[in-house]
């Protein structure tokens, strides 16, 4: 049984929360791998009073994940926490990385939704927040990307944004619990490790600034997502299967988003970012027409989009 955490903590992480996502009307779904940042995510939701439930997903990567989630019910077991694990079906193909992590957000909401939990917590902290930035910043992302991580996003919310690491692992250790230790967090083959091994020795930055710019990114990107919204009534019309939009004085930025809502509404899902859509723009900007997936873009005063012939064949 880990020892009571302390008083202070546990005010601050219950006014992180709340902060974040009101007064808890309901069960708190808690994702809880074992390391130290999911336990303290644990521990604190239950020594602030909430009703919580928690799942450790096991992705099958490493011989160890059975047990280390047997680890987390036995710990859940003590805290009267209800607990569950969720196991993946195999990986077949592609990025590991990308497949672990929406293979296990899908069955985390599926679990969430099943156990009747009003919010998913996760236990992303400041130093993650710091990482992902950094990572986007080398991608050439925008403000969308820069915005990093969440706080809240649907049913997922992240109360430790504003706590470092190193605090999660000295509390933990306090409470007298051993947390997992996962290798694949060193791992150099993985780009995030590489990455924190190197802000370890950057302690001129500063994660929890960093969480903070990118709270405000984050905000930023909601405000010109409702503008290009706003604009997209205004500005755009859709008639006999095309779709026309009209740019004229437009900041870029709003161009940018509204193009990629004509190119939706025309052939959904086709998203075109980073240079495909500098060149698409280019390209309407100067009055050409040219044909992106399986649309038929016009520039001039009036841009139009419309569904592309049938391609050629033989």
């Amino acid at each position: 049984m880990p020892n009571a955490p302390p008083d202070a903590a546990v005010r601050r992480f219950r006014d992180d929360l709340i902060t974040l996502i009101g007064e808890p009307k309901g069960r708190l779904g808690l994702a809880v791998s074992g390391g130290p940042d999911s336990l303290a995510l644990l521990i604190l939701a239950n020594a602030a009073g909430f009703e919580c439930a928690a799942a450790t997903v096991d992705h099958g990567l490493r011989s160890e994940s059975a047990s280390e989630a047997e680890f987390v019910g036995y710990l859940c077991q003590k805290l009267s926490v209800p607990h569950q694990t969720l196991k993946l079906g195999k990986h077949k193909s592609g990025n590991v990385s990308d497949w672990a992590r929406n293979a296990r957000y899908a069955a985390l909401a599926e679990w969430t939704s099943r156990m009747k939990c009003a919010h998913l917590l996760t236990a992303h902290h400041a130093d993650d927040q710091l990482e992902t930035m950094i990572m986007r910043l080398n991608r050439s992302s925008g403000v969308a990307g820069l915005a990093g991580i969440r706080a809240r996003r649907g049913m997922v919310a992240r109360p430790l944004l504003r706590w470092r690491k190193a605090e999660l692992v000295a509390l933990i250790q306090a409470l007298g619990v051993e947390p997992i230790d996962d290798p694949t967090n060193r791992d150099d083959r993985f780009d995030r490790a590489r990455l924190r091994q190197n802000l370890a020795k950057a302690t001129w930055l500063d994660p929890v600034a960093a969480s903070q710019s990118a709270q405000a990114l984050a905000e930023a990107e909601d405000a010109l997502e409702w503008s290009a919204n706003a604009y997209v009534k205004r500005r755009v019309e859709s008639k006999n299967a095309v779709v026309s939009f009209d740019p004229k004085n437009l900041p870029r930025e709003l161009v940018r988003r509204i193009v990629r809502h004509c190119l939706g509404e025309v052939q959904p899902g086709l998203e075109p970012r980073g240079e495909a859509l500098e060149r698409l723009l280019f390209s309407l900007e100067n009055s050409q027409t040219v044909t992106l997936g399986d649309v038929k873009c016009s520039g001039g005063t009036i841009w139009l989009f419309t569904k592309a012939p049938p391609r050629r064949t033989g």
